[in-house]
């Protein structure tokens, strides 16, 4: 005999997914012949009420006086129901949508904030989503609000807005791991929204330009520093060549002068003048002397 055959682990185990090792007994085989007995003297006309169509995306847990049939629910396809004895219950294998609906939560740095998400489950295993819990879908929609208030109260209000991801797998592996017992299968959760009071928003925001001003600021301030050291570089260059700043010179006023067509005035250099003047002066000499 194996001692552990009727062990208390395995009783329990047993009773959690519905499934009774048992007989149905002397009574249970007498009302079993008589309903099949039943079943044969209304032929054909039983057999509309007997057999049941059951989907490719259902499946069917036939109850025999009180008593799941087998470990594994039927179908699909068709399926004999005997009168009397048997009762069947329809389970939707599909993904099922399940919205949560915004959920006021305290967060860790104590900013009140409403988050809503969306939880996507399906039924991998119809006895146990029929003989474990009253309500399957009700179950998994109340756990899902909670777990949802309960994983958010942990974080910042930062954490929330820049962790969806990670929040979200964590409330699927709790929501996973408490539902497999109901036959339960979450496939993926996802948070929706975010939402927070208007002044903390205003205040948010305030930050946000302020934060995007100082930026903007010391860009600005590499940016001048940057360029003196240019100029710097380019005044060093232009000393060692006198004749390089007038051609630099002389370029700036082609570039003017190409933009905007106006009369510009600008200072010729003393050493032109000066060359000019001793020109006209030496052919004034030269033409006195002819004379």
């Amino acid at each position: 005999m194996d001692p552990g055959a009727n062990s208390p682990q395995k009783q329990d185990k047993e009773n959690l997914v519905g499934i009774s090792s048992k007989g149905l007994g002397v009574c249970g085989w007498i009302l079993f012949s008589l309903s099949l007995l039943l079943m044969i003297i209304t032929f054909p006309i039983s057999i509309w009420m007997c057999l049941k169509i059951i989907k490719e995306y259902e499946r069917a847990v036939v109850f025999r006086l009180g008593r799941i049939q087998a470990d594994k629910a039927r179908g699909p396809g068709l399926i004999l129901v005997l009168p009397c004895i048997d009762v069947f219950v329809k389970v939707d294998l599909r993904t099922i949508t399940c919205n949560i609906p915004p959920q006021e939560i305290l967060t860790r740095d104590s900013v009140t904030t409403q988050v809503d998400g969306v939880v996507y489950y399906r039924i991998y295993s119809a006895v146990s989503a029929v003989a474990n819990v009253n309500d399957v879908h009700q179950a998994t929609f109340l756990l899902a609000q909670t777990t949802l208030r309960n994983v958010l109260g942990t974080q910042t209000l930062s954490q929330i807005l820049a962790g969806r991801e990670e929040i979200a797998h964590s409330i699927q592996t709790l929501l996973d791991d408490a539902t497999e017992l109901w036959g339960i299968r979450v496939a993926r959760v996802e948070i929706k929204d975010v939402r927070i009071p208007v002044q903390l928003q205003r205040s948010m925001a305030a930050e946000a330009e302020a934060t995007r001003e100082a930026r903007a600021r010391v860009v600005a301030a590499e940016g001048e520093m940057n360029a003196s050291k240019s100029l710097k570089s380019a005044s060093m260059v232009l000393a060692e060549s006198p004749v390089a700043l007038q051609l630099r010179y002389l370029q700036t006023l082609t570039t003017v002068a190409t933009e905007k067509n106006s009369t510009i005035v600008f200072p010729l250099p003393m050493n032109i003048l000066e060359g000019i003047g001793g020109v006209s002066y030496n052919n004034h000499e030269k033409a006195t002397n002819r004379a």
